[in-house]
C-alpha cells in the first residue's frame, strides 16, 4: 500500500519525468487482512492526491460525520458485560473500509511513468562503485536503480540488508539482528469477517451490530452488511521470544470460541458467526535508529510495523509515502542530493511514526487490562473507580488522529530547502529510478 501511494504521489507532483519501477513479490497486487481504519490524517492525503471523493463512496461511514467510536466494554464476564465509557471523536473520527478496496482504488490511479513487475521478491541489494544499487531477486534475476525505497513489509529484505551492511560507526553491530528481525509480541490475533444479517438473526440486539467492541474489536464494512472482527489472545511472558510455526494460518471457529469462553453472551454469539477465521502471530519491528542510509530508504511496515490497537498502521504507511513522494518529486531534488531529501523525510517521519507505535502498544496493554499500575481486570470492590481512572488514561492516548500530514510535508520541505542551501555546487536534475515493494 505504501509503495502505491508513493508512486501516485511522485506521478502527481513531479514536474518532470521520473521513471518508477514497482517490484511486487506476488503475481498480483493484493493485500492480507480485511478491514482497515482510516483517520482524518489519511483523508487529508487522499484530498491532496485527488482521490478523496472516490474513497468516500466506498467507506462504510462518511468521513465528515461525527463518530461516537469506540465504545469500551468490560466483557470478560460470563453473566454479561457492561460499557464503561463511550468516547466521541470530534469533529469526526475513524471510517472503515475493506483493505483490498483501498488497494484497488490506489491501483486505478497509478501513473503511466510507473512500470509494475510481478513475481519479483527482493532478497538483497548491494551498492555499486557508481553509487547505483544492484538488486537481487529470488528468481535469480537482477536490476539496478538510482534510489531504493523499501516498502517490503515487516520481513523487509531492504531493512535486513541495510543494517547488515551499514558501517559500524553508524550503528552498533551488536544490535544488527535487533533491528533486522521482527519481534513477536506474544499475541495471537484472530481475524474474520462475518455476516451482519446472520448475527442479527441469532442475536438482534448484539452490541457488535451497533457499536465497536474492544479488545475484541468489531466494526462494520461494506455499508454495514459485513462485520470485521479482530480478537486478541496475549501472553506477555512470551513477548520477544521466537514464534514457532507459521505467522499466519487458518484457525477453526471452535478454537476462537474457546479463547473467549469466559466472556459475555454478546461476544459468544458474535464468535459463533465467525466465517473462516485466520490466526496471526502479531510481530512488530523494534524501534530503529534510522530509516535511511545513502540512497536507500524504508517506508511503511518495513521501518515501523506496529500493533493494531490505534488502527494506525496503514495510515502511517501512507503518511510515509506521501511525505517521501513529495520530497522526491520536489524540483530542488537531484540525484546528487537525494540523501538530503531522504534525511528530511526521516527527520520528520521517524519520531512521529515511532511515537504512534509506542502509543499503540500502550493502548493494547490498557485494553487487555495489563498496563502496570492500572486496573488489571480482576473483580474487586473498587472496580468502577479503577475503570474511571483507566478511562482517563485511554482518553490521554488520543489527540494525534486529526489532520497533520500536510503540515509534516511542509516541515520536511522547509528542512530540505535549509539543508540544500548549505550544499555547494549547481542544481542539475538527473532522472531517478525508484523501486518500491
Amino acid at each position: 500500500m505504501a509503495g502505491l501511494v508513493l508512486a501516485i504521489t511522485i506521478g502527481k507532483f513531479a514536474g518532470r519525468d521520473i521513471h518508477i519501477d514497482l517490484y511486487e513479490a506476488h503475481d498480483a497486487i493484493k493485500t492480507a487482512g480485511a478491514g482497515i481504519t482510516l483517520w482524518p490524517r489519511t483523508g487529508e492525503i487522499m484530498k491532496e492526491l485527488g482521490m478523496y471523493e472516490e474513497m468516500s463512496r466506498i467507506l462504510t461511514k462518511p468521513p465528515s460525520s461525527s463518530h461516537g467510536l469506540p465504545k469500551f466494554r468490560k466483557s470478560n464476564a460470563p453473566e454479561g458485560g457492561f460499557e464503561f465509557f463511550h468516547h466521541i471523536f470530534e469533529p469526526y473520527g475513524p471510517s472503515h473500509m475493506h483493505r483490498q478496496h483501498l488497494v484497488d482504488l490506489l491501483k486505478r490511479h497509478i501513473s503511466s511513468s510507473c512500470t509494475i513487475h510481478f513475481d519479483k521478491r527482493l532478497t538483497a541489494y548491494d551498492t555499486q562503485s557508481s553509487g547505483s544499487l544492484a538488486l537481487h531477486f529470488a528468481d535469480g534475476s537482477t536490476a539496478t536503480t538510482d534510489v531504493l525505497v523499501g516498502a517490503d513489509g515487516i520481513r523487509s529484505a531492504v531493512r535486513k540488508t541495510l543494517f547488515e551492511t551499514i558501517g559500524p560507526g553508524i550503528v552498533d553491530p551488536s544490535k544488527t539482528r535487533h533491528y533486522s528481525d521482527p519481534s513477536w509480541t506474544g499475541t495471537l490475533v484472530y481475524r474474520t469477517i462475518l455476516s451482519a444479517e446472520k448475527l442479527s438473526k441469532i442475536d438482534p440486539n448484539n452490541v457488535a451490530l451497533k457499536d465497536s467492541m474492544l479488545n475484541i474489536v468489531s466494526f462494520p464494512l461494506a455499508q454495514g452488511t459485513r462485520i470485521n472482527i479482530v480478537a486478541f489472545v496475549s501472553d506477555k511472558q512470551k513477548a520477544g521470544t521466537p514464534f514457532e510455526g507459521r505467522w499466519v494460518s487458518d484457525a477453526s471457529p471452535e478454537e476462537l470460541e474457546e479463547a473467549y469462553q469466559d466472556f459475555e453472551p454478546d461476544v459468544k454469539c458474535l464468535l459463533k458467526c465467525a466465517e473462516k477465521p485466520s490466526r496471526w502471530a502479531l510481530h512488530v519491528v523494534n524501534e530503529l535508529p534510522l530509516f535511511t542510509c545513502g540512497r536507500v530508504v524504508l517506508i511503511g511496515d518495513a521501518p515501523h510495523a506496529m500493533t493494531p490497537h490505534f488502527g494506525a498502521g496503514a495510515g502511517q504507511s501512507m503518511e510515509d509515502a506521501f511525505v517521501l513522494g513529495r520530497l522526491l518529486a520536489h524540483p530542488l531534488t537531484t540525484l546528487s542530493n537525494v540523501p538530503a531529501a531522504l534525511k528530511a523525510y526521516q527527520d520528520v517521519r521517524l519520531p512521529f511514526a515511532q511515537f504512534i507505535a509506542r502509543g499503540s502498544e500502550r493502548m493494547g496493554n490498557i485494553l487487555q487490562f495489563c498496563l502496570p499500575g492500572y486496573y488489571d481486570g480482576s473483580d474487586r470492590g473498587n472496580m468502577r473507580e479503577e475503570l474511571e481512572i483507566l478511562k482517563e488514561k485511554i482518553m490521554d492516548q488520543w489527540g494525534w488522529e486529526g489532520e497533520g500530514t500536510v503540515a509534516q510535508w511542509v516541515q520536511a520541505e522547509s528542512q530540505l530547502r535549509e539543508d540544500l542551501c548549505q550544499l555547494r555546487g549547481g542544481r542539475i536534475w538527473m532522472a531517478v529510478n525508484h523501486i518500491f515493494y
